[in-house]
């Protein structure tokens, strides 16, 4: 009978601990084999990912990737959660929003696993004369109602404070959020708004409704004006100090005005950058909180992105929505709001709506997300990243102070073009094909029959723009369906395939998804002459190119090609342009419906 080791653990005992040099010198020779002779920190540093706002992701982290003490759940700096217990007892808050709910769906939400409510209101949502129809049935002591106005917040406010008057909602039972975000709303419209109102409505809910809060603090304008996390998250402080400022000044103390705040982040499918997002936003709104007097945590309510959400194969957004919706939940987000696969497309459906919600109720329920408190705790790479994004941000909101604060930056137009500038690289990669789109700029099905939605309310404009990261290739795609409607065919491309398929396959694979994503249709079947087409693409090895690639070119020129591409790279004779992984695969589509003449 053999007997274990107390702790039963020491199968591996006799063996030494590897060291980061030795796992260093692997690395040295597996990229030797590709061709790259780099020895030491530089063949660590081949293998790093560079993202926005400076940042790097190395391909191993260890314990000497220190950071600063997170501190315990539930205390500052926050980093760890909001509340000790984490959302062990009952997950995060499931806010669904409606900008103009049909019969029956904010019942049937909050029936089926929504837990608030996210009413768009005026400009852009339901009247503010229907909110008590659609709240109508809602038991407003127990379901939250977040409001979200824009210039009529004053009016909407009102609305509900007399909703629950009327209704019999003990003021210390009512729990909620009035909207008021004049910056938000600022940045949105270009059009500013006298902050007396909120101050107002914001004493009159610490002194009558102290579950309601009267201010958000929405970074969602700079997400969707294309900005990065740090941009994000530096844009939400500037705000949110700038609403201390006016609110102490009104006469309420720094706890009570702080305590008026609710802060809005995106989440996106990039899950670790979220996930450290959410942690650095508590632990810098800590700071902040500390320097004016004020300890206390930050409530988050999180959105999964608008920015992802893809027009094309609108389905794939399910599986994007349910990423960011885990990073969300992993991030320590108090409320969530997964937006319907087809938010893109107009106003959700039934359908749509029930997967959002579905999809934090399997998360919590099912996948038991969130019966550990801060499930990212204690990985070198979220605590390392986490710290390098609060540095980014933390130095982006000070030159926002510096240049006056969030409103002087808004007005002077340094915002916009901060943003302006992070959105353009991000559309280079995006156009390159560096940051793939599932469905749009990768594995295009052009033969998918659209998904028609009735059209949603337009949303206040005329300050910051709002992209998407399908804008590029949307347009493109639009080229195409219109030369659809009017010819009765999209423009073709022939694929010319030389040599047995183990030669042609892979680049063949490739071209055919490369102009699928701008509407153009490849064809493989039979001969150039017969395929409708008036472009080609060659497709083979490099070893067959050497042979046959500038008498195909000609062939093919013979047989009516106006241009002739070819998959890879080289110089051949015959050949007009290259298609290879990198490429601007936007200007390259755009360059070719031009000359088919899709206008």
């Amino acid at each position: 009978m053999t007997v274990l080791p107390d702790d039963g653990l020491s199968l591996a005992a006799e063996f030494p601990d590897a060291t980061h040099e030795q796992w260093q010198r692997l690395v040295e020779g597996v990229l030797r084999k590709s061709g790259k002779e780099v020895s030491g920190a530089a063949a660590e540093d081949a293998l790093s990912t560079t993202l926005e706002d400076g940042l790097r992701t190395r391909p191993l982290y260890t314990a000497r990737d220190a950071a600063p003490d997170p501190g315990l759940p539930g205390f500052a700096p926050y980093l760890r959660g909001s509340r000790p217990e984490g959302g062990v007892v009952g997950g995060w808050d499931v806010r669904q929003r409606h900008t103009a709910p049909a019969d029956g769906a904010v019942l049937a939400d909050l029936e089926n696993g929504g837990t608030s409510l996210w009413l768009v209101l005026g400009e852009g949502g339901l009247p503010v004369a229907e909110l008590g129809r659609a709240l109508e049935g809602v038991y407003l002591d127990l379901a939250p109602v977040v409001l979200d106005a824009g210039r009529d917040t004053e009016e909407a406010a009102g609305a509900l404070l007399r909703l629950y008057a009327d209704r019999g909602v003990d003021p210390k039972a009512a729990r909620g959020n009035l909207g008021a975000d004049p910056l938000g709303y600022e940045a949105r419209t270009g059009t500013a708004l006298d902050f007396a109102p909120y101050t107002a409505l914001a004493a009159r809910c610490a002194g009558t409704y102290p579950g309601v809060r009267a201010l958000t603090v929405d970074a969602l304008p700079y997400h969707e004006a294309g900005g990065s996390a740090a941009q994000e998250l530096g844009a939400s402080l500037a705000t949110g100090v700038a609403y201390l400022r006016a609110l102490t000044e009104a006469g309420l103390t720094v706890e009570q005005a702080a305590g008026q705040l609710e802060f809005r982040y995106a989440a996106t499918a990039d899950q670790f950058l979220t996930i450290a997002k959410l942690r650095a936003a508590r632990r810098l709104w800590s700071r902040v909180a500390e320097v004016c007097g004020a300890p206390g945590a930050q409530t988050q309510h999180v959105v999964t992105s608008p920015v992802m959400m893809s027009r094309r194969d609108p389905w794939v957004n399910m599986l994007r929505t349910t990423v960011a919706t885990l990073a969300a939940g992993v991030g320590g987000a108090d409320s969530v709001t997964v937006l319907p696969f087809d938010h893109a497309l107009g106003l959700p459906d039934a359908f749509a709506r029930r997967i959002a919600r579905n999809t934090s109720t399997i998360l919590i329920e099912e996948s038991h997300l969130s019966r550990v408190i801060d499930p990212a705790g204690g990985s070198w790479y979220v605590e390392r990243l986490t710290d390098e994004l609060a540095q980014a941000a933390w130095e982006f909101f000070r030159t926002i102070e510096r240049d006056g604060g969030q409103a002087a930056v808004l007005r002077s137009g340094r915002l916009r073009t901060d943003l302006a500038t992070t959105w353009a690289e991000r559309s280079k990669r995006l156009a390159k094909r560096r940051e793939p789109i599932t469905g749009v700029s990768e594995f295009p099905l052009l033969a998918e029959k659209p998904v028609v939605r009735e059209p949603a309310p337009e949303p206040p404009s005329g300050g910051l723009p709002r992209v998407r990261r399908d804008e590029a290739f949307e347009e493109l795609r639009a080229r195409s369906d219109a030369h659809l409607a009017a010819t009765g065919a999209r423009p073709r491309i022939f694929l010319a395939t030389l040599g047995p398929a183990a030669a042609y396959t892979a680049r063949a694979t490739f071209a055919a998804n490369l102009f699928q994503a701008g509407g153009i249709e490849p064809v493989t079947e039979g001969g150039f002459a017969d395929s409708g087409a008036t472009e080609a693409v060659l497709c083979s090895s490099d070893a067959l190119y050497a042979e046959q690639a500038e008498q195909a070119a000609g062939a093919l020129r013979a047989a009516g090609a106006r241009h002739v591409f070819l998959a890879g790279r080289g110089e051949y004779a015959g050949v007009d342009g290259y298609v290879f992984a990198g490429c601007d695969a936007v200007d390259v589509l755009s360059a070719t419906l031009d000359r088919m003449g899709v206008s």
